[in-house]
């Protein structure tokens, strides 16, 4: 009689290096490059432009510390999907599922590529999204199709297709890429300080903390203190963006050596890695570029206008190559741990049911393949940048509930073992959640547009979730 071949399973083949390196690599794409001209336009001022750095590093490091304790107890792939279900109920974790697939990693992939692509086209322009190739009214839509979606496209395909093969392709890239782009970075931070202008410094410093908006002509209007927190708020939309996808490594714990040791390292290590580079690449900005040549930097490309300074013109090729390797890197972890919560997902029977296969090479590759076709839709739809916007709100709703259920499983499950305990509890993650909250109601109040809209797309998934349940149901009469 012969043998039923064994289903393949996930592969335990990433160590803390790797871990490390898809942590850092995965928070790092285009955001420090860029949307410190819009904090600055914002609070107008050195001290509040690092202060919203330090803030959204200080709540990055405590989340992820307060994560250990999660990843610990529930070493499986799926990660944050998989702690809000223990915590609450299957239909939270769904919606943060639904959240993640429609928009969070889907439209932040989207973004990542197009960045990609709008700094290539410094080396070769046919390739910018200035040489629209096909235009057509759709519905009273003006659809445009540039060379720069089709070259994102392409790369999300690319490396789809690499992740398809197993997670040592993906490893490789990963650790290769991350680890061009840190050492990257430090020399690009220590090159500006090096060439710093001491007159520029001072001017920046002086007054650091009178917080005001600057507009990009210049104009400079002061801000009451509602208006101002109402800044604050809007500046940590950029900052929290990019430092978001550090806990991309809790999706992989399926495929990591010792989970319960090197999920919590790696989140510790990572975010910190990369905390420390944000806030010096900001110090160093103050030290190189005047605030209003910041604020004013062509489509917000202050590293550009700061390597520029420091290099001279070959600087705008240096900062494109840069950019080019931190999105392709960000972009190929995004793509390699996405598709493991929709994975997971499927095996509770809550998405599309051929996810919860893995193909010969032990990966999801059917969830890897819808999500470069969700990905590839945002990048076609150019509305990809409006909906991180909108859901920046949703990621630190989602994020406060997860470190909430840290209090939740404390009481529910005593007894359960705990490889490591959140640092500092309670203390650090009520500090947190409060922070948290703190900037939720913050852009509830003063910038509602970047609120409603992300509950939206959350609520759209409470039908879907009751109609997937109804199906389970059917199918086990």
């Amino acid at each position: 009689m012969q043998q039923k071949e064994e289903a393949p399973k996930l592969k335990a083949s990433l160590g803390l290096l790797d871990g490390t390196m898809l942590v850092a690599g995965s928070m790092i794409g285009s955001g420090i490059f860029i949307v410190s001209a819009d904090i600055i336009r914002n609070v107008g001022s050195s001290g509040w432009l690092i202060a919203v750095w330090v803030i959204t590093g200080f709540m990055t490091l405590t989340a992820a510390v307060s994560y250990g304790e999660l990843s610990a107890m529930f070493p499986k792939a799926g990660g944050q999907y998989v702690y809000l279900k223990e915590s609450y109920n299957k239909l939270i974790a769904f919606l943060y599922g639904w959240s993640f697939f429609a928009v969070i990693q889907t439209g932040t992939i989207a973004a990542v590529g197009v960045a990609f692509s709008k700094f290539l086209a410094y080396l070769y322009h046919p390739v910018s999204e200035d040489n629209i190739l096909f235009s057509t009214m759709i519905g009273g839509y003006n659809f445009k199709l540039n060379a720069a979606q089709l070259v994102s496209i392409a790369l999300i395909i690319v490396l789809t297709y690499i992740n398809t093969k197993g997670v040592k392709g993906g490893k490789i890239i990963q650790t290769t890429f991350t680890l061009t782009k840190l050492v990257s970075l430090f020399g690009l931070i220590a090159f500006g300080f090096i060439m710093m202008k001491p007159d520029v410094w001072q001017a920046n410093w002086t007054n650091a903390w009178d917080i005001h908006s600057l507009a990009k002509d210049g104009t400079v209007t002061q801000l009451t203190m509602a208006a101002a927190l109402g800044a604050i708020a809007a500046s940590m939309v950029g900052s929290i963006f990019s430092s978001d996808a550090w806990n991309n490594v809790t999706f992989i714990a399926g495929e990591m050596r010792n989970p319960q040791r090197n999920i919590g390292l790696s989140l510790f290590l990572g975010t910190m890695i990369v905390t420390i580079i944000y806030v010096s690449a900001n110090f160093m900005y103050t030290a190189v570029l005047p605030l209003h040549d910041i604020a004013t930097a062509e489509k917000d490309r202050v590293a550009v206008a700061a390597s520029t300074v420091i290099f001279g013109n070959v600087g705008t090729v240096i900062i494109a190559l840069m950019i080019m390797v931190s999105t392709f890197g960000c972009n190929n972890g995004l793509i390699l741990s996405g598709a493991r919560v929709y994975y997971t997902m499927a095996k509770d029977g809550l998405f599309f049911k051929k996810t919860a296969d893995l193909n010969k090479n032990a990966v999801p590759e059917f969830g890897l393949w819808i999500q470069c076709v969700v990905a590839s839709i945002l990048c076609l739809s150019g509305k990809y940048g409006d909906l991180l916007d909108m859901i920046s709100f949703v990621v630190v709703i989602f994020y406060v509930l997860t470190i909430v259920g840290i209090y939740i499983l404390r009481v529910k499950r005593p007894d359960a073992e705990r490889p490591y305990k959140a640092f500092g509890y309670p203390v650090l993650p009520a500090i947190y959640i409060i922070m948290g909250l703190t900037f939720c109601g913050l852009l509830l109040k003063y910038k509602p547009e970047y609120t409603w809209p992300g509950f939206i797309i959350v609520l759209i998934g409470v039908p879907i979730y009751y109609f997937a349940k109804r199906n389970i149901a059917d199918e086990a009469e």
